[in-house]
């Protein structure tokens, strides 16, 4: 372990005023600052510094600082959170009400561009990274839950059940009103991410709910998401709840549910995007439709999908409740025999009969075992056959003769490329 040594504490509290009603949420910023030598891997000095409660004044988060989210942290209405290149965010270990996690509510704004050479990075406490790296040395992508993840609310339209429209994000105490998402405008802006890492969370943050790496609940197309990392989350990658937010150059790895999750009528497009399942995760893709009576339908295109042949774990796809939408070039390998595209029920099945659903060139390198590209296309509707036959748009190719997927270059920034994920 590196010798840490204490130089500087600095405690800084403004009492705020808010929509904080969580007895286990504070209400308080707190700064504490210690300098801090070897931390992590590197030499320099680098000072930390505490967060927790609500933002409610315009600020900068700079890359000479660490900053460690002890337990939820809130950009709140008409505040804009501004986090510099090279950024290190650490969240600090809890479940439930000490689940930390960093969370922009209706009307806030994050501002997070980093740069190839200088991502911003989001992992746990426990990971030793700090100033001027981009990675540390003591987890990889099999350290799952050591933190929570970043979630960001927007007024963007939403299919919610009982044609509400707005409602509350997974795992937030109704009392928290900067859980609320969805609204009636789809150019909503909450900001721009660009180069982040988001790395190791996904903790217990509600009954049965763990964070997702990056949640985007009713998110506007006036927010810009680009080239988005999403590595060893215990919950899903990104998981879009309704919105129109467009996202290109994304990576999910090893996270351990699904690692693109469309819900609630989705309406945005999704793409470049590589997906490499771990040994504990579950889709690739889940696909879920409108809640109420709203309709919306995605666009998800050129990806590349590494499945995992060892494990009992790991699925290409599952499109569910009356999902609606275009899958588009897409290029799938390493998946088992048992593995498969699902239509899950008649709505679905119904939806893709009708060209609600649509599926284009996917291409599919066969598991070992499999000799018809068609049998990795699974019909599990109980009352409706889809025609022409399921999977007729799919290809089965050899490794390396694809024509499909992702740009996988442009993700060399990422943790992932780092340490080799990305040499297939």
């Amino acid at each position: 372990m590196k010798k840490l040594t204490l130089a500087f504490i600095g405690l800084l509290s403004i009492t705020l005023t808010g929509c904080f009603k969580d007895d286990d949420t504070p209400i308080v910023i707190e700064e504490t600052t210690i300098y801090n030598e070897n931390g992590g891997g590197g030499t320099e000095t680098c000072p930390t510094i505490t967060k927790a409660g609500g933002i409610a004044l315009n600020e900068t988060w700079t890359n000479e600082n660490i900053y460690i989210l002890d337990r939820k942290v809130v950009v709140q209405d008409g505040v804009t959170l501004t986090i510099e290149p090279g950024t290190i965010i650490k969240g600090r270990a809890g479940q439930g009400s000490l689940s930390s996690a960093l969370i922009v509510a209706r009307g806030g704004k994050i501002m997070a561009e980093g740069t190839p050479d200088q991502p911003i990075i989001f992992t746990s406490e426990s990971d030793n990274i700090t100033c001027g790296e981009t990675s540390g040395t003591n987890l990889d992508e099999n350290n799952r839950g050591l933190w929570g993840g970043l979630l960001i609310m927007g007024y963007a339209p939403c299919s919610l059940s009982g044609d509400v429209e707005e409602t509350q994000i997974e795992g937030i105490p109704a009392d928290d009103t900067f859980g609320l998402y969805g609204g009636n405008d789809p150019e909503d802006n909450s900001g721009r991410l660009q180069y982040i890492s988001i790395r190791h969370g996904g903790t217990l943050i509600g009954d049965g709910n763990e964070i997702n790496g990056l949640t985007l609940g009713g998110v506007g197309r006036g927010t810009f998401i680009d080239n988005i990392e999403i590595v060893a989350n215990v919950d899903d990658g990104v998981e879009f709840f309704g919105g129109t937010v467009d996202a290109s150059n994304l990576l999910v790895w090893a996270q351990g549910d699904d690692a693109l999750d469309i819900d609630q009528a989705y309406s945005g497009t999704i793409d470049n995007a590589v997906v490499i399942l771990g040994d504990s995760s579950d889709h690739a893709f889940e696909i879920d439709g409108p809640e109420g009576s709203a309709v919306g339908s995605f666009t998800l295109q050129n990806v590349t999908m590494k499945g995992n042949a060892i494990t009992a774990g790991g699925e290409y796809a599952d499109y569910r409740s009356n999902a609606m939408g275009a899958t588009n070039n897409i290029f799938a390998f390493n998946f088992k025999d048992s593995s498969d595209i699902e239509l899950d029920n008649d709505g679905v099945a119904a939806n893709y009969n009708n060209d609600i659903l649509t599926f284009s060139n996917w291409e599919i390198v066969l598991p070992t075992g499999v000799t018809d590209v068609l049998d990795v296309f699974n019909n599990t509707a109980s009352g409706t056959t889809p025609t022409p036959g399921y999977g007729s748009e799919a290809t089965a190719v050899n490794f390396g003769s694809q024509t499909v997927g992702a740009n996988t270059s442009t993700l060399g920034w990422t943790y992932a490329s780092e340490l080799g994920a990305l040499d297939f």
